[in-house]
């Protein structure tokens, strides 16, 4: 029905007051809503979260969250790992990280010292050198294309806002392809290089795509198309939803301009269009440009085509968290969270040139009740995997693992610059953890 719940969030003591930002609930058009707000000042009792509808208290309503509770840009970290993952719920395990540091039994620091800055950064020119020493952030760019090091920053930040981290010495790559492809066995074997892309053939260790950990930092802040609100915004239900797959995308892969022309020769099945000519302009003439698509109108198909773009397509967790179909394209690129997904359960998978592509929306047509299974899976599994919690954790779960394996003390390096903070004066921090006595440490 139209009856909004209504969410009312304060603090637990009437002696405190805070700044709240609670927007409507998410209707996720399957009896379940999300619930968000953003902090702008912390608690140090606690919040009392109360949901009504009418005014009636409704699912286990009222919620209390001990506390302190802190906002997003409170330095504040939980100086005991152990205690911060059990509160995030973190997994015992994580089978891609478990998978990505088979390769590095021991990591010789002193060796990447030598070998990355001429092996990587001059060919590459997207290679990032962090030290964490003390909680605090140090890095040197190697290479004129790591702007994108703005996304690594904000969440080694919040992060070290969050809890303790472990002193680590690493680089990160920042660029869209892995780089390490060297097997165990050559000599000189692999070293560990830190990448947001994975594919079959290299041995880099993956983190979580800046793009998702991007939009999991800014939720409610600037970015329109985050995990969350995608959930509440997955078209029309699915009996209502047109019966043909879509695709939008640049140019940035041969098999996209293939789709186009997949798509003109069968409508009735396929509605695919380049938004932006990069790579193939010659093409532009021939296959056409269509307008931009706000990200929730897809939803009104039923099936989305998922094509990789230079690297695996950044866009396959929220086309996942959408309440379609999703026919993903065969690849050796994979994302950190791919590992827990399986072909036929989760999504539908496509051969690499796309020519069973057709035959596989046809099969989804006429298997309308499998289909929509499928669909619903993958969207439970995304879901589950790319919760906030769950990207905080994996990337604790990587630094913990990594620092455990150096073979030398890390160092703030020549060239290294400590990566501040972000101002906090806009809302009121006051730590109320225990700190621990120098001995304790």
């Amino acid at each position: 029905g139209r009856t909004q719940f209504k969410v009312i969030i304060k603090a637990l003591s009437p002696k405190e007051v805070t700044r709240i930002y609670t927007p409507r609930p998410l209707d996720r058009n399957d009896g379940t809503f999300l619930m968000r707000y953003r902090m702008y000042g912390s608690v140090r009792k606690g919040l009392k979260i109360e949901i009504l509808y009418g005014d009636q208290h409704v699912a286990q309503s009222p919620y209390i969250l001990k506390g302190p509770v802190y906002h997003e840009y409170c330095d504040c970290p939980e100086e005991d790992p152990e205690i911060w993952q059990n509160v995030m719920s973190c997994p015992s395990q994580d089978p891609q990280i478990t998978k990505d540091f088979i390769s590095f039994p021991t990591i010789d620091l002193q060796r990447m010292l030598k070998e990355i800055p001429t092996k990587f950064s001059q060919t590459r020119g997207a290679i990032v050198h962090y030290t964490i020493l003390d909680n605090h952030i140090y890095r040197r760019s190697l290479g004129k294309y790591t702007d994108f090091k703005m996304f690594s920053d904000e969440m080694f930040l919040s992060l070290a806002r969050k809890v303790r981290l472990p002193d680590v010495e690493f680089y990160l790559n920042v660029g869209d392809w892995p780089v390490e492809y060297r097997k165990v066995n050559d000599t000189p074997g692999p070293i560990p290089v830190i990448s947001w892309c994975g594919s079959v053939d290299s041995r880099d260790i993956v983190l979580p795509t800046y793009d998702v950990t991007h939009s999991t930092l800014e939720t409610l802040r600037g970015v329109t198309n985050d995990l969350l609100s995608i959930q509440g915004n997955t078209g029309p239900f699915w009996e209502n939803k047109t019966e043909r797959a879509l695709f939008r995308g640049r140019d940035s892969r041969e098999e996209r301009l293939h789709l186009v022309k997949l798509s003109k020769e069968n409508p009735e099945l396929l509605d695919a269009g380049i938004t932006g000519y990069f790579f193939f302009r010659e093409k532009e003439k021939e296959l056409g440009k269509v307008q931009l698509m706000g990200f929730f109108d897809f939803f009104k198909y039923k099936y989305q085509v998922n094509v990789d773009g230079t690297v695996a397509a950044y866009r396959f967790p929220y086309l996942l968290l959408g309440d379609s179909l999703v026919l993903k394209q065969d690849s050796q690129y994979y994302e950190h969270f791919y590992i827990g997904l399986k072909p036929w359960k989760h999504y539908v998978p496509v051969k690499r040139n796309l020519e069973d592509l057709l035959e596989k929306i046809k099969w989804a047509k006429e298997n309308d009740e499998e289909a929509r299974k499928i669909a619903k899976e993958g969207q439970l599994m995304a879901r589950e995997l790319l919760q906030p919690h769950r990207l905080y954790c994996y990337y604790y779960k990587v630094l913990q693992k990594y620092a455990k394996r150096q073979a030398s003390k890390p160092e703030i390096r020549d060239g290294m610059e400590l990566v501040p903070q972000p101002d906090d004066r806009d809302s009121v921090c006051s730590c109320h953890r225990k700190k621990p006595l120098r001995e304790d440490l």
